[in-house]
C-alpha cells in the first residue's frame, strides 16, 4: 500500500514539474491565423505587394482550430508547393473563427465557406476576384498530397 502512494505521489510531482513545460511548448507556437487581424486591410496591404511583383493574390480561408487549415499551411510552406504557389501568388491568410469572423468578405469572392475550409480564392492585382474554390476542394488537406494540392490549385483560374 505504502508503495502504490509513493508511486502516485511521485506521478503527481512530476506532473506538477513537466505541466509548465507542456504550457510553454504550446503557448509558443505562433498561431498560422492572425485572430485580431483587420481582414481588410491586410487584404489592401496583399493587392499593393501582388500589383508590385506582378502577382495574383490567393486569399486562403481558414482557422486555427482547423487540422486541414493547419496542414495545408504546412503543405504551402515548404517543397514544391511553397516554390510554385510564391512564385505565383502572395498569399493572405484570413482567420474564419468559428464561422464567425471575415464571413462577408469570403461571400465577396464567392467562397462558400459551408462547403469546408480551407477554402481559397484567386484575386487579381486589382482586387478583381478572378476564381474561387467551391465544393470544399481543400477541406481533406491532411490527407492530400502535394500534387492533389497542386492540381486543385491549377485548376483555378489565374488570369
Amino acid at each position: 500500500m505504502k508503495l502504490r502512494q509513493s508511486l502516485i505521489s511521485c506521478g503527481l510531482m512530476l506532473a506538477a514539474c513537466l505541466s509548465p513545460l507542456t504550457a510553454a511548448a504550446q503557448g509558443s507556437a505562433k498561431p498560422v491565423y492572425n485572430e485580431q487581424a483587420d481582414a481588410r486591410a491586410e487584404l489592401n496591404l496583399a493587392l499593393s505587394q501582388a500589383n508590385a511583383q506582378r502577382k495574383n493574390v490567393l486569399v486562403v480561408f481558414g482557422a486555427n482550430w482547423c487540422k486541414d487549415c493547419l496542414a495545408l499551411d504546412a503543405k504551402l510552406a515548404e517543397g514544391k508547393l511553397q516554390a510554385e504557389s510564391s512564385r505565383r501568388f502572395v498569399t493572405l491568410k484570413v482567420n474564419v473563427g468559428r464561422f464567425d469572423r471575415n464571413t462577408d468578405l469570403a461571400a465577396q469572392m464567392g467562397v462558400p465557406l459551408k462547403k469546408g475550409i480551407p477554402a481559397v480564392a484567386v484575386l487579381g492585382a486589382d482586387g478583381q476576384v478572378l476564381s474561387a474554390t467551391g465544393g470544399g476542394e481543400l477541406a481533406d488537406a491532411r490527407s492530400m498530397g502535394d500534387e492533389a494540392v497542386l492540381k486543385v490549385l491549377d485548376g483555378l483560374k489565374t488570369h
